[in-house]
Order: structure tokens, then C-alpha cells, then sequence
């Protein structure tokens, strides 16, 4: 299970770094959503991005759920007993006699105790079966399939009396054409649910995340010093090279999902901040990471601290329950005398 979350991980890129490197250099990206257009068409972009995102991941989602069912029925009729499964991979054509006016290749079922009573018995089950005929072709835990030729006018005979001695016989007759298309059936569902999602051969390239040795990871929005995390289209396409169609798709889908995301986040802090101080914009945005989970409450205590001038009713109902802000239906656990939104990285657990 570990190994399986591991490489799940290793896949969550966003522009071709790790999450974290990503979000602690994160830039506006000024080429798909330009800063000089109004606030309600930005969001109208980012909106209809993952509007079709969302539609392409059903689509494809539906057409691999519908591919990986008819494989599993496929695959079932060729694991069930004798009685039920697919012969297609079992029976030959040398196994009948075809294209004849007068004889059929029946197949039979006989249990594994019956074997030798069938042997002795076969023959004389109906007038007009063919001496020495049959031929043991299968064999699963409780029985052998067996062929016996005879003649087409005492079929009904044959399987009744065959019916009394507890030989089962299979109805099939051998078509090559319909064998032939669902073994090409078989052949075709396993090599496109393979393709789907088969793992990639090339090595992908990984964003190193360093972290100072200290508690708190502190990195203004805009930061000029971002690594090379902006990857053209062609060298994500080169790395994505050997591998299914659906893993392709899902992963870079899931980096632009992920990258407008964060571009809501920006927006969020951005809106807030002009609602809460006003204009002109006189703030900044910053990200802060705990090195440490339990450093967390240390954090917000001295974030309510330091900007608690900002918001002093805020800061006092974070520090008395009873207290409630006027004109915000939050809890005081919500609100703080500062703009704060939470990026949770912890995808997989």
C-alpha cells in the first residue's frame, strides 16, 4: 500500500517540480491570466479551465470503467468450470468434424470419478455414434471435456441418455469466425487497458525542495528566485514519453488543475486583503510552513500577536470564545485579525 501511495506521490507534479517547490516559488502567471484584465475575467478563466477539466476527466474516466468492464466479463468466461467458461482458447479445429452433412462433434462433460465408466460406455449411449471418437481436450478440478462424434439425427437421443448417466453435454459448435473474433477481442481489450495507464520508461525530472533548519519556511508570493519549475510544453511532452494515454493526461491535467488552483489561493488572499485593509493595496502576501506539525499553535499565537492591532475584536475573541465578530457568520476559530487560507499538500492521505 505504501509502495503503491509512493508512486502515486512521485506523479503529483506541478509544472514539473514537487507541490511543495511549487507553491513555496509560486509567480502569477501573467501570460494565462494577465493582471491588467478585470478581476471577473480571470475568474472566468480559471473557471472554465477546470470546468474542462473536469468534463474531459469524466469522459475518460467512463470510457476506462467501460473498457476495464467488458475485460473483467471477457475475463470471467475464461475462468469460470467447464460448464461456463469461454472454450475459444480451449477447443481447435482439429478437435471437430466440419462441414458435414451427416456427423457432429458434441462436447461432453464427465466428472473425474466417470472417466472410465464414459470410456466403456460412450459408444453405446445411442445407435450411430462414432467408435473411438472421443478425445479428453480439458480437464478443470471437477471434470474433463470430452468430444464424440455421432450422427446429427440422434443428438437429442444421445443427450438425454447422457443426461441419465451424468454426463453433461456443453451446447457449442464450432464457429472459427466467432472464435476468432473474440480471442482478437481478448487480445485488443489487454493491450489498450495496458496502454491506458502503462508506467512510463523516462525518467522523470524531479524539484528539489530545500528547507532552512529552522521552524518556519517564510517565502514572499512572487519570489523572483524560483528554480527552472517553468517547463515548456515540449520538454513536459518529451518526459512524458512511453507512457498510456490516460496516465499522460492525468498528470498534466492534474499540474494545470493544481496550478490554477493555487493561482484561487493568490486571488483569495488578494480580494480579502483589499476587502479587510482597503485600497490603495498597502500589504504582503507571504507563505508560511511550519518545519514541524506541532510548531503550528506556537505560529498562531505569535501571528495573533503581532498583527493583533490589526483587528483588535478578532484578536480578542480568539483569545476569549465568548466574544463574537459583529457581522460575520464564523466562528472565532475561523477568523483571524489577519487574511489566512490554508494549502493543504497532504493529497493522498
Amino acid at each position: 500500500m505504501e509502495d503503491a501511495k509512493g508512486k502515486v506521490q512521485e506523479n503529483l507534479l506541478a509544472n514539473g517540480v514537487d507541490l511543495t517547490s511549487f507553491v513555496t516559488h509560486f509567480e502569477w502567471d501573467m501570460a494565462k491570466y494577465p493582471a491588467k484584465q478585470p478581476l471577473v475575467s480571470v475568474v472566468d478563466t480559471l473557471a472554465k479551465q477546470l470546468a474542462q477539466i473536469e468534463t474531459d476527466l469524466k469522459s475518460r474516466t467512463a470510457a476506462y470503467n467501460t473498457l476495464k468492464t467488458n475485460l473483467e466479463n471477457l475475463e470471467k468466461k475464461s475462468m469460470g468450470n467447464l460448464f461456463t467458461r469461454t472454450l475459444s482458447d480451449i477447443v481447435s479445429k482439429e478437435d471437430f468434424v466440419l462441414d458435414s452433412e451427416y456427423l457432429i462433434t458434441l462436447l461432453v462433460i464427465v466428472p473425474k470419478p466417470s472417466y472410465v465408466q464414459w470410456q466403456k460406455t460412450y459408444e453405446s449411449l445411442s445407435d450411430m455414434v462414432v467408435p473411438r471418437s472421443t478425445k479428453l481436450i480439458a480437464e478443470d478440478k471437477e471434470g474433463g471435456l470430452f468430444t464424440v462424434t455421432l450422427f446429427r439425427k440422434v443428438i437429442d437421443d444421445f443427450k438425454t441418455k447422457a443426461k441419465e448417466n451424468k454426463f453433461m453435454v456443453r451446447e457449442f459448435y464450432y464457429d472459427e469466425k466467432e472464435i476468432k473474433r473474440e480471442r482478437e477481442e481478448m487480445t485488443r481489450l489487454l493491450s489498450d487497458k495496458k496502454q491506458q495507464y502503462q508506467t512510463s520508461c523516462v525518467a522523470l525530472k524531479k524539484g528539489s525542495s530545500t528547507l532552512p533548519d529552522h521552524k518556519v519556511k517564510v517565502t514572499p508570493l512572487g519570489n523572483p528566485d524560483r528554480p527552472a519549475a517553468g517547463q515548456s510544453d515540449r520538454e513536459r511532452e518529451s518526459e512524458g514519453e512511453g507512457e498510456g494515454p490516460l496516465l499522460r493526461w492525468l498528470k498534466v491535467n492534474f499540474s494545470e488543475a493544481f496550478i490554477a488552483w493555487i493561482h484561487i489561493k493568490a486571488l483569495r488572499v488578494f480580494v480579502e486583503s483589499v476587502l479587510r485593509y482597503g485600497l490603495p493595496v498597502n500589504f504582503q502576501a507571504v507563505l508560511l510552513r511550519p518545519h514541524k506539525k506541532s510548531c503550528t499553535k506556537r505560529l498562531r499565537e505569535v501571528l495573533n500577536s503581532v498583527f493583533r492591532h490589526l483587528d483588535e475584536v478578532a484578536a480578542a475573541s480568539i483569545l476569549d470564545a465568548s466574544v463574537e465578530i459583529p457581522g460575520l457568520q464564523l466562528s472565532n476559530q475561523d477568523y483571524f485579525p489577519y487574511v489566512y487560507f490554508h494549502i493543504d499538500l497532504s493529497l493522498l492521505d
